[in-house]
């Protein structure tokens, strides 16, 4: 067990490399910062020489893996972050310091207990790609056929390991000492939802099964595929698959000179997220521009399988109805909608709610994506979410960050889609196809069958008593932490020691758990 002090030597060590890039501004000026931190973020800063403009790329490329990772998914958030941080955090999504090939030999002759050579003809030492989880060299197997080869960064398991403990511990003296805003952004879950995120990520045949199983979804969705893995060469270290030559989706001076029809890219892009996450309930959730490629016959080709998102049928059908709602205007649904899928809780008003949602949607429809955004939307509806009590829904992270990635690339392919346009023929299909006929006519139905369907003070009664899980999946066990005061039995209550830990843990987590909620 990590005793307190090594968890608070790291979390000092982190803040300081925070301060030292400028990095600790953003949690200092947020207005939703408690007191005790923001003061002790000038602690942290103190004797430190801080550049003009924050690097905040270099900030979570110092700290380690574990923070590039939630760099990567604050750099998808300008709408929380703003555009300069965002702008910055977008390098830890490309080029990373490599690995010694020597080690990169060692890594795959011991996970196979064979020589390299008796695996590739030719394994090229030069990586084609470098992250902060693992690196990619182009290679030939000893059957003649060009392949892609991931191999994970010798002990970067062991890393995330360490860090993410320390993530746990400082999420939950965070929760115990942030009141009531910390409670509803729920770091503890976020933290435990990452972690397993970055398990799935840190195992190699998990990452292959991934793209398996979204092959199998996507086989029938034209102009879309994905790599075939070599599974003779792929084990939990190593994943070799197909190799990909095509030009990068983000290249558009290429896609323009290869005669693609940038405007189709962006739609077929757009719609294969809503099959992957609204038909299938199982998307690519790191779309991000270095992990997708348009293929010689114009097909786009995905690559990166480390993090995927899995919704289930109940919560498909809820987010279909409410992108739905959101683009025809029925606002009324959408909210109740939120309540049924206790997103609300109950004793706020329908009504209101729905007024509120007119108030973040209405301006945006029918304009072209030039004048609005997803990220937009989003941000109007992290304005309302305090005033509505909304828990962060962790099951939903990472369909929100991928839809904005997806919209992100969809605008720089065709900066004149209407991602609503796009996505309303789809998600109308599904609602009528999967819902069946009484889908047609179901705001009928509720309509005519208001009074009996509110039997209010008793029904409510018994809901509070009993509640429905609702439309996000039961929560998983969150590991044990000892709080530092249950250690020392309470002697003195949190006092300054307390007021240390809330700002180490809110350093590492008060940004992330803002940006990582789901409108929220």
């Amino acid at each position: 067990m990590t005793l307190p002090a090594t968890h608070i030597r790291r979390l000092l060590g982190w803040g300081r490399t925070l301060a030292r890039h400028g990095a600790l501004r953003g949690i200092e000026n947020d207005p939703n910062t408690p007191a005790p931190v923001r003061t002790l973020c000038k602690v942290a800063r103190f004797g430190t020489i801080q550049p003009k403009t924050p690097d905040y790329a270099g900030a979570f490329r110092a700290i380690g893996p574990a923070a590039i990772k939630l760099g990567q998914t604050l750099a998808t958030r300008p709408d929380l972050v703003g555009e300069e941080a965002a702008h910055n955090l977008l390098a830890l999504q490309d080029k990373l310091p490599p690995v010694d090939f020597a080690l990169i030999r060692r890594e795959i002759e011991s996970t196979f207990g064979k020589p390299l050579e008796s695996l590739f003809a030719s394994f090229d030492p030069d990586p084609i790609g470098a992250a902060s989880v693992a690196q990619v060299h182009s290679a030939v197997t000893t059957d003649g056929r060009k392949v892609a080869v991931k191999i994970l960064r010798p002990g970067v398991r062991e890393k995330f390991t360490r860090d993410i403990e320390t993530y746990e511990w400082a999420a939950a003296h965070l929760e115990a000492l942030g009141g009531a805003e910390v409670s509803r952004l729920r770091p503890r879950m976020v933290i435990a939802n990452f972690k397993r995120w970055t398990v799935r990520e840190l195992d190699l045949r998990r990452e292959a099964a991934s793209a398996s199983e979204l092959a199998d979804t996507m086989r029938a969705h034209a102009g879309y595929r994905i790599p075939a893995i070599d599974w003779d060469r792929t084990n939990g270290r190593v994943m070799t698959l197909d190799w990909i030559d095509g030009i990068k989706i983000s290249d558009t001076a290429a896609l323009d000179a290869a005669g693609f029809d940038r405007a189709d890219l962006a739609q077929r892009l757009v719609l294969a997220f809503l099959t992957q996450a609204i038909n299938g309930g199982y998307f690519h959730a790191d779309m991000h521009q270095g992990n997708l490629f348009v293929d010689k016959e114009g097909t786009i080709v995905a690559i990166d399988f480390g993090i995927m998102g899995r919704i289930d049928r109940r919560a498909r059908q809820w987010l279909a109805e409410i992108l739905y709602g959101l683009t025809t205007g029925n606002y009324r649904r959408v909210a109740e909608i939120h309540f049924e899928a206790q997103y609300v809780p109950s004793y706020h008003s329908v009504g209101e709610f729905a007024t509120a949602l007119r108030a973040v949607g209405e301006p945006m429809r029918g304009k072209p994506v030039s004048e609005l955004s997803v990220g937009q939307m989003l941000d109007g509806l992290f304005a309302i979410t305090r005033d509505f009590d909304m828990q962060t829904q962790p099951h939903l992270l990472l369909l929100q960050k991928t839809m904005v990635m997806v919209e992100g690339i969809a605008t720089q392919l065709d900066p004149a889609i209407n991602m609503w346009e796009t996505a309303a023929p789809f998600v109308r299909s599904w609602v009528r196809d999967e819902l069946g006929p009484e889908a047609a006519i179901s705001d009928r139905i509720r309509e005519d069958t208001q009074t009996l369907l509110r039997i209010p003070d008793l029904i409510r009664r018994i809901e509070d008593r009993f509640p429905a899980k609702g439309g996000a999946p039961e929560a998983a066990p969150l590991p044990k932490v000892e709080l530092m005061w249950e250690r020392k039995r309470r002697k003195r209550g949190p006092g300054l020691l307390g007021q240390l830990v809330t700002f180490l843990a809110g350093s590492a987590l008060v940004i992330g758990t803002h940006a990582l909620g789901w409108w929220g």
